[in-house]
Parts: structure tokens; sequence; C-alpha cells
């Protein structure tokens, strides 16, 4: 395998900390905080497409910033795997700029000009996407380590944003359940692979391999499954919830472009790449994470059918969807690791699109509850247009790109011979259309009626700003292609199981 020497990936971090620069040095200048937004997140994805050619011809890239002791560097590393992740966040975090512009002018109109805090909001968004490209193309778990805590600490003011008792207090709950799992299992997990093994490099073949006694080996495997809260696995989900106090583009962060995909990314790290598909299946434990990931799933969908409030219900849709990028991996079968890649890139177009068109609609009529929403869709049929399509590919129907993520997950069950979790997949799509599909049924079968039980007859569109509708029909119409032409991440996909 081809080893590049680039400061490609440096490049593609450090695009966003300089904007941070420009953005704090002319405040209150919202033209020029937005103009430095949308550029540096086109030149963001246009160095990180740059690289791709690389990647796809099996090569990686590597870049050395520094040595703090033997065996533990800060160093980057561009492979399969990280270039999935990286496009992934890079494109939407295109996207959500001009989201994120849309929303908070509307919302925010008598601040947006004249309040630092404004400047402040789109400053920590910056350092949130380099931290997640930065976690992408970690080329080792210390330096992951310091990017995946960078992440939970730049998205703290951004979820205590408005600065009401009830944002506050979440806040703090998102914060001490991130910070506190990573300081409590996360870190030890760290010091345990490190002590055994020298070192913290990723590799194909696993590091942990023949350097630890089993019972360490399974210690360690807990640590991290415990500290890595980013994921939402059940028990340690409830900061997801808690954050949707935020505002809407924050939210579409958490779940889609960075927080949560970290999360899931780190699992497929420290699963594939430090204990390493052939000593799990020697241990055994992947099975029990699999039907760990299985209760989440199941779980959240259950507590999702009672939530009347939209952005709580897309909240537990993230826990339980997650799990399925858990349970493929934890299969540690082609077909499953295959399936898990795909379904961490299309329930982030996904899950961004239903977030967008929930903060749309909050814009345009104020209403944040499900029952509140009859008859929506004739007024903002853009916006509920793209929200049916996402709710499809969240329910894995065709023609949505989830069919294509769920076919793969569910070979993959088969192909480790675990029909149960086959059922358990199953079950899931039932119950993500037992709770989208009345959504859409509201929206566009049923009237809108009066305080006094009179029809009202909706008399003209009235969609939300034309950034926001933009974002969000371009990431539904990506979830649409996804179905018919993977494209890119199958290929991504395939090579990350070949490495195996």
């Amino acid at each position: 395998m081809d080893v590049v020497t680039s400061a490609m990936p440096l490049y593609a971090i450090l695009i966003s900390l300089v904007t941070v620069g420009l953005v704090l040095a002319r405040p209150q200048k919202p033209v020029f905080r937005e103009f430095c937004t949308v550029a540096s997140a086109i030149v963001k994805l246009l160095i990180v497409l740059s690289m791709l050619p690389w990647i796809r011809q099996g090569a990686i890239i590597k870049y050395h910033l520094l040595t703090v002791l033997p065996g533990l560097e800060i160093a980057l590393r561009v492979d399969a795997l990280g270039m999935v992740f990286a496009l992934t966040a890079s494109f939407l975090w295109l996207a959500t700029s001009f989201y994120t512009i849309g929303y908070m002018r509307s919302h925010y109109e008598e601040d947006y000009a004249n309040d630092r805090s404004v400047d402040r909001f789109f400053a920590f968004f910056l350092i949130a996407m380099a931290s997640a490209i930065g976690t992408a193309f970690a080329g080792n778990l210390f330096t992951l380590y310091i990017f995946y805590e960078i992440l939970t600490l730049c998205t703290y003011p951004l979820v205590a944003y408005d600065k009401t008792p009830e944002a506050l207090y979440n806040a703090q709950k998102y914060l001490a359940h991130l910070l506190g799992t990573s300081l409590l299992f996360f870190l030890p997990a760290i010091f345990l692979t490190y002590y055994y093994t020298g070192t913290l490099d990723f590799s194909t073949s696993g590091i942990m391999s023949g350097n630890a006694p089993d019972s360490v080996l399974a210690i360690t495997f807990i640590l991290f499954i415990a500290g890595i809260a980013k994921a939402a696995l059940m028990p340690f989900h409830a900061w997801l919830p808690a954050a949707m106090v935020a505002p809407t583009p924050v939210s579409a962060l958490l779940h889609a472009v960075a927080v949560v995909k970290a999360g899931v990314f780190t699992f497929i790290r420290v699963i594939l790449f430090i204990f390493g598909a052939d000593l799990l299946k020697e241990l055994n434990p992947g099975y029990y994470l699999a039907y760990f990931a299985a209760f989440t799933i199941i779980a959240a969908s259950l507590i999702a059918l009672r939530q009347d409030n939209l952005k709580r219900r897309l909240a537990y849709s993230t826990i339980s969807q997650l799990s399925y990028t858990i349970l493929g991996v934890a299969l540690l079968t082609p077909s499953g690791v295959t399936g898990s890649v795909l379904h961490l890139v299309i329930h982030a177009f996904g899950k961004i699109t239903l977030f967008f068109a929930a903060g749309a609609i909050y814009i345009v009529t104020g209403k944040t509850e499900i029952s509140q929403m009859d008859g929506i869709g004739k007024q903002m049929p853009f916006t509920m247009a793209a929200f049916t399509i996402a709710s499809l590919s969240m329910i894995s129907l065709p023609p949505a790109g989830g069919f294509i993520s769920k076919w793969y997950l569910s070979m993959g069950t088969i192909e480790a011979g675990q029909l149960a979790l086959l059922a358990v997949l199953a079950i899931s799509s039932l119950l993500n259309a037992a709770y989208f599909l009345p959504i859409v049924y509201r929206a566009f079968l049923k009237p809108t009626l009066a305080a006094n039980g009179q029809q009202v007859n909706i008399a003209k569109i009235k969609e939300a700003p034309v950034f926001m509708v933009g974002a969000l029909m371009v990431t539904s119409a990506a979830i649409l292609c996804f179905f018919f032409e993977p494209g890119v991440f199958l290929d991504l996909a395939r090579m990350i199981v070949a490495a195996m």
C-alpha cells in the first residue's frame, strides 16, 4: 500500500480555524461573516475532494505534526474510512452553512447584525467543523481523542446559545455526559492500549492482538464502548435529546455533520483498527455488542413513538439509527461492515434533511409539535416533500438511499447467521414507519383547522427563506441519488472491507 506524505489534511482542518480569526476580527459584519463561512466550506470540500483520487488508488496520506512520547504522536492520516467521514461532513457542512445563514437571519433578526454572540456562534460552528475533519483525519488514537474532546467543548456553547434556563441546564447535561464518559472510560481505555502495545497508531490488522491478556482485552473493549458516548448507545444517550434545546442548525450539526457521526466513526476505528477483525472474531465480543445495539434500536424507536415534539422524535430516531452502524460493524462480516459504512453516510443526509425541515417549519409557522402540523404540506410543499423523501430513507423504502444501507446490513446478519438481528432490522423499519408516516399523513392529507374547529383554506404557499429550502432540497435529492448510484461511498466501503 502506497504512503503519500502531504499537508493537505492539515489544510482541510486549518481553513476553518483561519476563518474563525477572520470572523472575530471584523465583528458585527453579517455579509462578511456569511461570505467567509461559505467560502471556507467550499475550500474545505475542494481540499477533501483533491485527496480522493489518491485514496481510490489505494494510497494512504500521512502527515506528522508532533512526537509527544515514543509511540505517541500527533499525526494525520487519510484512508478510505477517514475519507468517507470527511466527504460526508464537508459536503453537508456546505449545505449547513447556507441553511444556518437563512435560519439565523430569520430567527434572530433583531440581533443578527448587532450582537457579538452571533459572531461567536459562527466561530464555534467553524471550530466544530475543524474538529470533525480532524477526527476523520486523525492518524492515531491519541490525535483522534484530542479532536474528539475539542468537538465536545466547542459544541457546548452552541447548545447553550439561547441562554434560557432550559438551554443552560441541558447544555450542562450535554457536557457532563460527553466529557464525563470520555474521561472516565475512553481515556483509561487509551492508556491501557498504549501500556500494552506501546503505540496508538491505527492498523488494519489491529494493534491489540497478542499484546494483552484476554481479561485486559475484554476490559479495554468495554471501556471503549462506555467511553464513546457520542455514538448514543443506551444507556449513554440522555445527552442527545437534551441537546435539542439548541437552534436547529446546531441540531443538524449534532445529528448529521459532526458529533454523533464522530461517535460512530470512532466506534468503527476502534473495532477495525485497534482490535482488528481477527482478534474480535477470536474473542467473540462483537455479537454481544451487536445485541446491545439491537436493544438500543428497538427501545429508542418505541420512545420516539411517544414524542409529540418533532425535534425530540427525531432525536430518538437518531439514537436508534446510529445503532444500525454499530450493529453492522460489530458483525464483522463483509456485508455488515459495508452496510455500516454506507449507513454512516446515508443516515447523515437523511437526518440533516429532517432537521432542516423541522427548522423551516418553525421559522414559518412557529410550530414545534407534530399534533400542530395538520395540513402543513399544502403551505410548505417543498419542505414537506423533502421531509417525506428523508422519512422513506429512515424507513428504508426505495427509491431512497436508506434501502441500500439496510440491504447490506440485512445481508450482514445472514452472513453471520444471526437471524434474530435480521428480525430486529425488520421490526425497526416498521417502527420507523409508525413514527414517520403519520407526520407525512398529517401534513398532506389532514385539513388545517382553526381554534373553533372550522377548516382553514391555505390561500398560498409560504416557504422558509430560500437558503433554508435550497439546502434541504439539495440534501433530499442526494438521498435519491444514493439509491440509484451509491458510487464513491460504496467503493470506499469495499476498500475498507478488503483491508480487513
